[in-house]
């Protein structure tokens, strides 16, 4: 199965065993009430993981504001890693990746209108969030899943379909954050970067491997791809570039594919059926593009035969946005691929569901009443499965 891609550290085991005693006892506290969790009257709607690396949570955040942004008042609150600020900024127009994080940032150029918010106290965030007028009707808290002082209302955790938790073993040995038994506070749990491919006897394996309680509901997304967009529009005038825009017509190009996300795999596998060539040039996670970084990328461009493209990720693309000494070559060839998650085995409609009677049974100032399309939900660029609009009604 998947789990045989995961690499664990044996002589790191011993030490694995006295982080993962360090980090029972602080769940141990919480459990026992030593330590607080605090609870809101606002719905309040936790996405994270228990393993280091990428899981997919930016891609399930906007999910979720796509699926109250037109008829409700969406407030994401994140921790802003990496962000050279400090302490509760809200992003507006002026902010940079530098200011909040690149996946704020990330959030804040695709849904201008939503309140996108960093603090590293997520329960001093809620606070000062709630003091805005008007307050949000709903928040969403990016990867705050061990961020036990506060209880949200469902808590959803991610797995990587390619490193599944139950293979994996704790840090420093592999890239669990905290023993396998934390699985057990998620509400929601769902396997991410699924391929679309999957058996039925792959899905059934997962799902008796998960363990799950009768409380928790499992479910598979997989990753959806939008329109390329040019990183630099101003730069891509060429012929090529204008034609440019939908993955098919990629089909003779020698692509470049440059991600500084966690977990690439189903990506590369996504793209190369697309392309006559795929070069993946990976960085680590939020990695900043120093000169050295910028000078590889070029190199690395120039010695892919024509015709060639670059092709780089939404997140990859705001901390990329911000460097220089890009040739002139690369900014004119350079497009930005828009990533979604699409549900699969029919699951929409039951996430979607879930999620939307939670937001109903605990709105204190509104209800919600189903909109026209409620019975068809889509993504923005597959007009078969957009979240469902919703809209909001003051009593």
């Amino acid at each position: 199965m998947e789990g045989d891609f995961i690499k664990i550290n044996k002589w790191l085991l011993p030490l694995s065993w006295v982080y993962g005693c360090v980090v029972q006892a602080r769940n141990y506290l919480f459990e026992m009430g030593v330590l607080k969790s605090e609870s809101f009257t606002t719905p309040v709607i936790s996405v994270g993981n228990i393993t280091v690396g990428g899981t997919g949570k930016t891609p399930h955040i906007e999910y979720l504001i796509r699926l109250f942004e037109k008829s409700a008042k969406v407030a994401v609150l994140s921790r802003g890693y990496k962000r050279k600020s400090k302490g509760f900024l809200i992003a507006n127009e002026q902010s940079t990746a530098q200011d909040i994080g690149d996946e704020p940032y990330q959030m804040k150029q695709k849904f201008p209108d939503v309140t996108i918010a960093v603090e590293k106290k997520r329960a001093k965030g809620i606070k000062l969030l709630l003091q805005n007028d008007p307050k949000p009707d709903v928040i969403l808290l990016d990867d705050a899943f061990q961020h036990r002082y506060v209880k949200p209302g469902i808590n959803i955790m991610l797995v990587d379909y390619h490193r599944l938790i139950i293979y994996d073993k704790l840090l420093p040995a592999g890239r669990l954050r905290e023993p396998l038994s934390g699985k057990n506070r998620a509400d929601i749990i769902i396997v991410t970067k699924c391929p679309k491919n999957l058996t039925p006897m792959e899905y059934r394996v997962v799902t008796k491997a998960m363990d799950l309680y009768p409380y928790q509901e499992l479910y598979f997304s997989t990753l959806s791809y939008g329109k390329l967009v040019p990183l630099f529009p101003e730069g891509a005038q060429t012929q090529q570039a204008q034609k440019t825009d939908e993955m098919t017509d990629l089909q003779n190009q020698n692509c470049l594919l440059l991600t500084g996300i966690a977990s690439p795999r189903q990506m590369i596998e996504d793209i190369k059926p697309y392309v006559a060539s795929l070069h993946p040039l990976t960085f680590p996670d939020h990695h900043n593009f120093k000169t050295q970084d910028i000078e590889r990328i070029n190199a690395k461009f120039n010695q892919l035969p024509e015709p060639k493209c670059i092709v780089t990720t939404e997140k990859d693309a705001a901390r990329i946005n911000e460097t220089e000494g890009l040739s002139k070559a690369v900014r004119s060839h350079i497009f930005v691929l828009p990533l979604e998650i699409e549900f699969m085995l029919e699951q929409t409609d039951k996430f979607n569901q879930k999620i939307i009677n939670y937001v109903r049974k605990n709105s204190r100032n509104s209800i919600l009443v189903k909109g026209k399309d409620d019975h068809k939900p889509q993504n923005s660029h597959h007009s078969g499965d957009r979240p469902r609009t919703i809209s909001f009604r003051n009593n």
